[in-house]
């Protein structure tokens, strides 16, 4: 389903009122002169070769942070990114940096360090372009974090959920964590668990080839998930400059997903069932050497997983019950080791690295039947046990320099080998050279104003769970495994430029093209099988923008608008028809806003926001899947910041009853030949209530 709004129009309307020309508009006399309830915030400092902006905590009072991450995402027009599926540790990285360095850890986000910050450690927050900084691949607006370790303190964090029907309260979402500093070491201990109960329910219709409806459903589905975490860090700074991060993680995850199906002859369940658990080892040390610095940098990740599906149907009329089972068992790790050294030449900044990692998975399978007779399941087949490796090694040499006041340069040459390996009859075993590097320059083309360009021919990270065959007993989908697989190459191409619009806020316009080799799509495999394969010919284009308005000019004290919106137009020559079509399963646009009302001189806030989206269909070989919804997604939030020194906030959300949807067509043999069925279901699950209760210790 497609929203007859103009997704284009609404990024227009938008940038107009975060113009340029906002900046140049004088507040309304009435606005000027009205009276004000307590002090005014700071305005950032800029620096004006750099074009850095520096964000005091004062500039962040009236949101009343408990935690650095509570200010960071208040700063005006940024997004924190992480590095998430990227390949390797690799050059950049988040763009947030904690006391100029980067976050060693992956399972562990930037968010969640930020989160373990208490507010009062952070002394200041800088906005500056990272094409400006002496670490290489960071681009665009990166955040630097300075901050001080106390001598001890505590947050936490309880976020309960209640949905109006088709699941029981979330009860055990939440956060606690203890910072603090020992001599020379700062440490931070946490533990945290994401929890949900979500559910939806609704009618399904299945309607044959000629588009008859042959049989109406009604569905149930659960969700039950939780992910209890303990995590820690330490920090030592040594009198002579040495530096050494050391973080872990123990992780458990468990999930359980049902879904029932009622029809008239029969009822249907499935269940899927996960079991996790995982750890990560991460750490870095720095040293002076040589007159530059060296960093080392190691990573160990090690997770292994059961899983459980079944899906049982009983027969209303007395007929014999059918069902299978399946289980899956699998192991992953990844190890990686990279060094670094960087050196000042004059005005030029050098780097010189080298990394080299084994990534790897276990997976093994069987597959059992129902027997009536005993009411257990019976073996029928199983899959031996596979192992796919990679073995990596790649090396990098990056300079950077100021070429004039405001005009930085960066580039970055290097490339990588890879062994890729698979046990099995079809295994083999191939190796390859790959070029990397980059190009990216920032200029800083008036007071208000940041211009940033970048190059990069990159490789793309491998999905291993592609290498193997499975099968989805829900849906009744097959696929069998690709050992041809290679990485993802693209050439990608980056424009963006940044305003700051004096006291109305800022404003951030980014467009990447990305011309790609290798995309991993749906491909054919023998006459009858499927499985992802690599595709040529590929492209992609992003614009994307993100911005703050604050209100204070036209005398609504404390108010401001925060929206992000992106247009994604992709396109691919089907390996089927040859005929370009978008990529499988993607957002072709999505448009987020959020309006938040500070009142002064008082604790209280209010808000709402809005949310819309659209998607692109699945594509598979012999059928075509779309998961929509059916509006606009809609909330509102009011917040109290000292309830008897706690932050309480409740949301009611999706005001609009926003509905879970899905269609599928599937075809006899090919997409383009008779249509075997077709499938269409409405679910909603209702109005969600949250609470976020959370304050310090210590």
């Amino acid at each position: 389903m497609r929203f007859s709004r103009n997704p284009i129009a609404m990024c227009l309307a938008t940038s107009i009122l975060a113009s340029p020309a906002l900046a140049q508009i004088e507040p309304a006399p009435e606005a000027a002169s009205a009276p004000v309830d307590g002090p005014a915030e700071p305005e950032p400092a800029v620096d004006g070769d750099s074009g850095k902006q520096v964000f005091v905590p004062a500039f962040f009072t009236r949101f009343a942070p408990q935690t650095a991450l509570d200010m960071v995402s208040q700063v005006p027009g940024f997004a924190i990114s992480g590095q998430s599926g990227a390949r390797g540790l690799g050059q950049g990285g988040a763009n947030v940096l904690l006391n100029g360095t980067r976050f060693s850890g992956k399972s562990t986000s930037i968010a969640d360090a930020l989160q373990r910050i208490p507010a009062e450690d952070v002394i200041r927050i800088e906005l500056v372009d990272g094409a400006t900084l002496d670490i290489p691949g960071l681009s665009g607006q990166v955040v630097n974090l300075v901050y001080r370790s106390g001598g001890g303190s505590g947050q936490f964090r309880w976020s309960p959920a209640f949905r109006t029907y088709g699941a029981p309260a979330t009860l055990l979402n939440g956060e606690v964590s203890w910072s603090g500093r020992a001599g020379r070491v700062d440490y931070t201990l946490s533990l945290a668990n994401e929890s949900f109960r979500q559910g939806n329910e609704g009618p399904e219709f299945l309607y044959d080839g000629t588009g008859l409806l042959v049989e109406e459903r009604y569905e149930r589905q659960f969700y039950n998930r939780d992910r209890p975490k303990l995590g820690g860090s330490l920090k030592l700074v040594r009198a002579n400059g040495d530096i050494a991060n050391l973080n872990g993680a123990l992780e458990f995850y468990r999930s359980r997903v049902s879904e029932e199906r009622d029809t008239a002859p029969a009822r249907r369940v499935f269940d899927d069932d996960e079991d996790d658990h995982s750890y990560e080892l991460g750490g870095d040390y720095a040293l002076d050497l040589a007159g530059g610095r060296f960093k080392l940098i190691g990573l160990r990740r090690f997770e292994t997983s059961d899983f459980t599906s079944v899906l049982a149907t009983r027969f209303l009329d007395g007929s014999p019950d059918r069902g299978s089972r399946q289980d899956i068992a699998i192991d992953e790790g990844e190890t990686i080791l990279r060094g670094e050294y960087a050196w000042k030449g004059g005005a030029s900044d050098w780097q010189i690295a080298a990394e080299g990692a084994l990534n790897s998975l276990v997976t093994s399978s069987e597959l059992f039947a129902l027997d009536t007779a005993t009411g257990g399941y019976r073996a029928t087949g199983s899959s031996p046990e596979t192992t796919v490796e990679e073995r990596r090694a790649e090396t990098s040499v990056t300079w950077g320099r100021p070429l004039a006041p405001g005009l930085t340069i960066q580039a970055s040459l290097g490339g990588e080998y890879s062994e890729l390996s698979q046990s099995g009859a079809r295994g083999r075993t191939r190796s390859f050279v790959r070029p990397k590097g980059y190009v990216s320059a920032a200029w800083k083309a008036a007071s208000d104003l940041d211009l940033r360009f970048r190059v990069e021919r990159s490789v793309g990270q491998l999905n291993f769970f592609d290498f193997v065959a499975s099968t989805d007993l829900n849906l009744g989908n097959a696929q069998a495994g690709n050992p041809n697989l290679v990485p993802e190459q693209s050439w990608d191409f980056l424009l963006e430029g940044s305003r700051t619009l004096g006291p109305w806020g800022s404003l951030t316009l980014t467009g990447i093209y990305r011309a790609i080799e290798d995309r991993v799509e749906q491909v054919p495999i023998g006459a009858n099988s499927e499985a992802p394969g690599n595709i040529d010919g590929a492209s992609s284009l992003l614009l994307k923008g993100v911005g703050t308005i604050r209100f204070d000019p036209l005398g609504w004290r404390g108010a401001q608008l925060e929206f992000t919106a992106f247009y994604n137009d992709t396109n691919l020559p089907d390996p089927l028809t040859g005929v370009g079509r978008p990529f499988s399963n993607r957002t072709r646009w999505q448009t987020d806003a959020t309006l938040r009302h500070d009142v002064p001189a008082t604790d209280w806030a209010w808000g709402a926001g809005v949310s819309a989206r659209e998607r692109d269909p699945g594509v598979r070989l012999n059928q075509l899947s779309l998961d929509y919804t059916n509006g606009v997604d809609a909330w509102l939030f009011v917040e109290n910041k000292d309830v008897a020194g706690l932050k309480i906030r409740a949301t009611a959300g999706n005001l609009f009853d926003l509905g879970e949807n899905y269609r599928r067509t599937v075809f006899v043999d090919r997409r383009g030949g008779p249509i075997a069925f077709s499938e269409e279901r409405f679910r909603k699950f209702g109005t969600l209530f949250t609470f976020q209760i959370s304050g310090t210790f210590g």
